[in-house]
């Protein structure tokens, strides 16, 4: 029997990066599936039909994680398809950096960020929670620099999953007496086709933790898996650091 047997998952900005990570490793272990995507479709539609020849049960769903109404939407669909939830985990995520004296500053695109980032992760948890089994999990995907800022530029960004931080600790508190844990993972530099370890910034990223290295995706899943699973049942309002000693 594997772990997650039984168990209705929805990872939203599941089809990419660590996300895909993610979808694929929670179907590995046993459960059916839901992710969503925002607008590659093709991609999305390749990574079902991989976890279904994997024998899984699974289903891309669309969704603007910008607007509240659409992440609503989500959930009904998912809910509608496969049934109550038992594990949400909010990985879709913007990555927009730029200084707070710079001029030339796109203003709506680092407001897209804090919808996306927070106010979509918010939407998505209230509708999720509304129909969640007893005893759920969720985990949030934030970043190591919510508690350190080592370069310039990534203030809104960074802000954004400190918000996500401080949204589980209270969720945690909020959910406890149903038994649904709630917890955020915060990776450092992460081998993605967004921020690839080959890249012009590789070699300073890996510069700057223990390791010297980028986590693979499925390091990052590894751990998601983990908390979601049964053995995590009383860890609960946590953040959990997987950076390679970055924080150290």
């Amino acid at each position: 029997m594997k772990p997650l047997d039984g168990k209705i998952a929805l990872v939203t900005g599941g089809s990419r990066g660590i996300g895909a990570a993610i979808s694929a490793r929670l179907a590995a272990d046993g459960a059916t599936v839901a992710f969503s995507y925002a607008r590659a479709a093709g991609v999305a539609a390749d990574l079902a039909e991989r976890l279904r020849s994997d024998g899984a049960r699974t289903e891309a769903f669309q969704a603007d994680q910008a607007d509240p109404a659409s992440c609503a939407r989500l959930v009904d669909d998912v809910v509608a398809t496969f049934g109550p939830l038992d594990i949400l985990v909010n990985s879709a995520g913007v990555y927009r950096t730029g200084t707070i004296d710079d001029p030339d500053r796109d203003e709506a695109s680092f407001a897209d960020q804090l919808q996306t980032n927070v106010v979509g992760v918010v939407a998505t948890t209230r509708a999720a929670v509304l129909n969640f089994t007893d005893g759920g999990r969720i985990v949030s995907v934030g970043t190591t620099g919510a508690a350190q800022a080592p370069f310039p530029g990534i203030g809104d960004y960074v802000a954004t999953k400190a918000a996500l931080a401080a949204y589980t600790r209270a969720w945690s508190r909020d959910l406890g007496p149903r038994r649904i844990t709630v917890n955020i993972v915060q990776p450092g530099a992460v081998d993605t086709d967004m921020n690839p370890a080959d890249g012009p910034n590789g070699d300073f990223q890996k510069s700057l933790n223990s390791l010297n290295r980028f986590a693979d995706p499925s390091e990052v899943a590894a751990l998601v898996a983990f908390l979601v699973g049964p053995e995590a049942g009383f860890i609960t309002g946590s953040t959990v650091n997987i950076d390679g000693g970055l924080s150290a």
